[in-house]
């Protein structure tokens, strides 16, 4: 008979008051760092830098800027430098050496208004390709920055004239399994999700899950596209299959209501990328495992490919605040080693036991 302590555990191993609005925290890799980035109460930016040591956070830095940070990667740095991407809310984008972040390295107004999300590839020895960042902005356009070409984007996937722009809310990349191939998803305002195929400039598929879209993300971004995640206002996520896209039903997927409230974002496990956590707005994250079918794809009446979609199963959830947990990010050096963020002004280091046996 299977006891409760055989499931993972979601533990609170620190938690830390701060007296700013927190808009995303992210472990720097290879070191037990991690920034936190947010807004002050004078409404102006600030970045910090914690080390975890004898069970606390300690404060290395502090750094002060003009405009509020709202979000920030990794993604396209080396694992020797180590340099933050971040987008701000007058549309900038910055990347910081951490170690003398008087002045940004590259600095480029992005977009009009708030940069809502931005991811980086080929940096940390995963993706292949080039260096890139994305960045999706509240004035409906979505870009992809190559911190090598200054000023211009190498790729602007916007509204056509005459259409209406929508609130980019999320963005992520995926499918950079060699030189050439990279894919970009946009989840947007209105449930629109859109995949732009960076190798042929179009957009490869697109659907729309009826609300707002949160968060998006891919299992991997440095494989052949295999799974991603949607998550969105009503509390619901979308786990869609990417290995077989049909010419009219696109791409098979599960949906499940995890949470009774805005999902705020999804993060799959580093060391196994069928574990992913959900952070919700009734500041509760929820751990689940998705279950392969036993074919991932069947053939319809015209002998046509369609995927089939497994099934999500929920390993554990932790109410950790009476406010949304707005980011999480896992450590991508210690598995089970997480640290998230609520609107409560609070940092948290959490500890996820068990996950070598799910």
């Amino acid at each position: 008979m299977s006891t409760p302590f055989e499931k993972p555990q979601i533990i609170s191993h620190i938690q830390k008051s701060l007296n700013y609005t927190i808009f995303d925290c992210k472990w720097i890799p290879c070191s037990a760092k991690l920034v936190c980035l947010g807004n002050l109460a004078r409404g102006t930016g600030v970045l910090q830098i914690y080390e975890v040591q004898g069970g606390e956070l300690k404060l290395n830095r502090e750094i002060e800027k003009a405009k509020p940070f709202k979000c920030g990667t990794f993604g396209a740095t080396s694992l020797q430098q180590r340099h933050l991407a971040t987008g701000d809310f007058d549309g900038n984008l910055h990347i910081w050496d951490l170690e003398a972040a008087t002045e940004p390295l590259y600095s480029v107004k992005a977009h009009k208004e708030i940069v809502n999300s931005l991811d980086g590839v080929g940096g940390l020895g995963v993706g292949d390709g080039a260096p890139e960042i994305v960045t999706g902005s509240r004035d409906g356009t979505v870009k992809v920055w190559d911190p090598r070409q200054k000023d211009t984007p190498v790729a602007n996937m916007e509204p056509g004239a005459g259409e209406a722009k929508r609130d980019c809310w999320t963005v992520a990349f995926g499918h950079a399994f060699n030189q050439q191939d990279r894919c970009v998803c946009a989840g947007y305002d209105n449930g629109d999700i859109k995949l732009f195929d960076l190798r042929n400039m179009a957009v490869r598929w697109e659907t729309n899950i009826k609300n707002g879209v949160c968060c998006v993300e891919f299992d991997r971004k440095d494989i052949n596209m295999n799974k991603l995640v949607a998550t969105s206002l009503e509390g619901t996520f979308h786990v869609f299959d990417m290995r077989t896209q049909h010419p009219t039903k696109g791409f098979a997927s599960v949906s499940e209501k995890g949470h009774k409230s805005t999902i705020w974002q999804v993060r799959h496990l580093p060391q196994n990328r069928d574990v992913f956590m959900t952070a919700g707005g009734a500041g509760n994250l929820h751990l689940w495992k998705y279950d392969y079918p036993a074919q991932r794809s069947g053939e319809d009446s015209e002998g046509g490919s369609v995927g089939v979609a497994g099934t999500v199963n929920l390993l554990q959830n932790v109410t950790l605040s009476t406010q949304p947990i707005a980011s999480l990010d896992w450590s991508p050096d210690k598995q089970g080693l997480c640290v998230c963020s609520a609107f409560d002004q609070s940092l948290r280091v959490l500890i996820v036991t068990k996950l070598n046996r799910v």
